[in-house]
């Protein structure tokens, strides 16, 4: 995944103590310390409390074989210990991530494409979480076992101060294995614990009942007596001690020692032993209703945190992966759960019951997000590689053509793959400028090359545009003039044809209209001075026929091409017969039209009559 779910592998794994838990311990335990005469017990376990900060190992293995080593090790370990191992494998893990990400980036590589590597470690890790889990049960068994052993043994004690007591007397010759049985009985271990508070009570009782017949030797009596209150006083001043004890946790802890060492102490003269209990539990009281209360403030906040977790599980369920369909959604959608992720790392544990759950599913919904993220940057990336690939192969065939002198059937190719272009869509960033400047380059040097030649041809044309108009001009100037004899006429005539066939080409815009005006002067001329151009085509063609009159093939050929050309006039002249059909005369650029269509006509049938008489000659000759 990318780097902003994976720091979320193992918050929550060591949830604190749940509140109901230590709210309903503390409420039992209390109960019973009104049972007791003497000495009693607060039997409040703060084994649930949140775990203190632990020292990180410096890799994974080191981890690992520091679990091998509780593994192997024949003796118990803290209940709260599993919970550490997997707090700090995950925690190496992450770092392991985040190095990875770093030089995947490093490498040029995008953030979101980055996949992590298998962890060669988590098998084994596991394997060992199991053994050790395995083990700890294991351990539980003999300690159970243990304590059920020390339970009968302590009865057994118990047994023999209530037979020493019932042999009155004897008493006072029982005194010295009276104190080794107390020495003994306080040696024994731990009993399960539903038992402790009975069978420190028959214990008590059989004590107080064995000192009670003990008539021998009183001053030693009386001295134990005393100094079991002094010992008894020092304990009550540490207990009330406690109550200005600003760690909670803490004052609760120690006040359990004191009711160790209170357990352990005699018992004290029948005058003083229900005043200094009494006083002992009230100093008790106050730190164990300090502590139940820091319970239940922990559990409302719980609750609270309970509650806001739940509603950016909801947060995140809510995002819709099938309305992402760009870059920019997925990257708002991302920075939506960056959020999400940065608020419920500031939020506490929720209560015991639901921590690991609502964890599990935040952790799962943001794993979901993150993977449809990451299928779908795959996807883009392979199609934008696609049109890389195409783009690629627009540049290269515009950069074969660049060069080419072909100025119209070049522009047209090029204005085609400039519209393929659009049709492709986006390459890797990275790449978008520079595969655009290539392409952009290749298609600016045929158009600027092209700009340069056709500017000067453009300048030509115009240039040859007005002087063709000079030469209507003037020839309408002929038309007009009534004082030029006819062969100075006729002689300025052709000096103006000669100079309209050396003048180039026109705009392409102009050229019919130019050349039908032309065309219509210089008829009007034709026929004004009677100048018979027609009739000396065609003594000129009849006498090139007869001179070739002996080649049959040669003459059949120029038919053939009279042929050709013979019906391309008549389709022509179709042509504009049809167009004419569809002009009006209504507008003035439709009258000009009309004018220029005629002229066109006119002109296309004189030719065909022309071409008609050359062949019909050609008929004649060939009989």
């Amino acid at each position: 995944m990318l780097d902003n779910d994976t720091d979320l592998k193992n918050q929550d794994y060591a949830p604190a103590a749940s509140a109901d838990d230590a709210a309903q311990t503390v409420s039992t335990e209390s109960a019973a310390t009104d049972t007791l005469d003497e000495i009693d017990t607060v039997g409040v376990v703060a084994e649930d409390e949140p775990q203190s900060e632990t020292e990180l190992p410096a890799s994974k293995a080191d981890l690992i074989e520091k679990m091998k080593a509780t593994l192997e090790a024949d003796k118990e370990f803290a209940a709260d210990l599993l919970n550490r191992f997997k707090q700090q494998y995950y925690l190496l893990h992450n770092l392991e991530l985040r190095r990875q990400l770093d030089e995947y980036v490093a490498a040029g590589n995008e953030a979101e494409t980055f996949t992590p590597a298998p962890d060669a470690d988590e098998e084994q890790f596991r394997s060992l979480l199991a053994a050790l889990k395995e083990k700890k049960a294991e351990l539980r068994m003999r300690i159970e076992a243990r304590q059920l052993a020390n339970l009968e043994q302590k009865r057994a004690v118990i047994a023999e101060l209530n037979a020493m007591s019932a042999d009155t007397d004897n008493v006072n010759r029982h005194y010295p294995q009276a104190k080794e049985l107390q020495n003994q009985f306080k040696a024994i271990g731990e009993v399960p614990q539903q038992y402790a508070t009975e069978i420190w009570k028959a214990y008590q009782e059989a004590i107080e009942l064995f000192y009670d017949q003990w008539k021998v030797n009183k001053e030693l009596r009386d001295y134990d007596f005393k100094k079991n209150l002094s010992e008894k006083q020092l304990l009550l001043e540490a207990a009330r001690q406690l109550a200005d004890e600003p760690d909670v946790v803490l004052a609760f802890k120690r006040l359990q020692d004191l009711h160790d060492k209170w357990r352990e102490a005699g018992p004290v003269a029948k005058e003083y032993r229900e005043q200094i209990w009494a006083e002992f539990k009230d100093a008790s009281a106050v730190v164990n209703k300090k502590y139940q209360a820091y319970f239940e403030d922990r559990k409302k906040q719980e609750q609270e945190n309970e509650a806001a977790k739940t509603a950016l599980c909801e947060r995140i369920e809510a995002i819709d992966l099938g309305e992402l369909k760009g870059y920019g959604s997925w990257n708002n959608a991302t920075a939506r759960i960056i959020e999400a992720q940065e608020e419920w790392k500031k939020l506490g544990y929720a209560s015991r019951k639901n921590n690991n759950a609502l964890f599990a599913r935040f952790r799962a919904a943001c794993d979901a997000f993150f993977a449809a993220k990451a299928a779908f940057f795959a996807e883009t990336k392979e199609t934008q590689q696609a049109n890389l690939e195409a783009k690629t192969r627009l540049c290269e065939q515009a950069e074969e053509l660049m060069e080419s002198t072909q100025w119209k059937a070049t522009s047209d190719k090029l204005i085609k793959l400039q519209k393929e272009w659009r049709t492709i869509g986006a390459v890797p960033k990275r790449q978008s400028d520079a595969i655009w400047n290539r392409f952009l380059a290749a298609c600016d040097t045929f158009f600027n090359r092209k700009k340069e030649v056709t500017s000067g041809v453009r300048k030509a044309e115009h240039a040859n545009l007005e002087a063709k108009k000079e030469i209507v001009a003037e020839l309408t100037a002929l038309q007009a003039d009534t004082d030029t004899e006819r062969a100075d006429a006729i002689v300025k005539l052709y000096e103006l044809r000669a100079r309209w066939q050396q003048t180039g080409h026109v705009p392409y815009a102009e050229k019919d209209k130019l050349h039908n005006e032309y065309r219509e002067i210089v008829g009007r001329l034709f026929e004004k001075y009677d100048v018979r151009e027609t009739r000396s085509r065609r003594a000129s063609f009849e006498a090139a026929i007869q001179a070739e009159s002996g080649d049959r093939s040669k003459i059949s050929r120029e038919r053939d091409r009279l042929m050709r050309a013979y019906e391309a006039k008549k389709s022509e002249l179709k042509t504009y017969q049809n167009n004419l059909g569809f002009l009006s005369s209504k507008s003035k650029s439709g009258e000009s039209m009309l004018r220029t269509l005629q002229g066109n006509i006119r002109r296309l049938e004189s030719d065909i009559a022309e071409i008609e008489q050359k062949i019909q000659y050609i008929d004649s000759q060939m009989q």
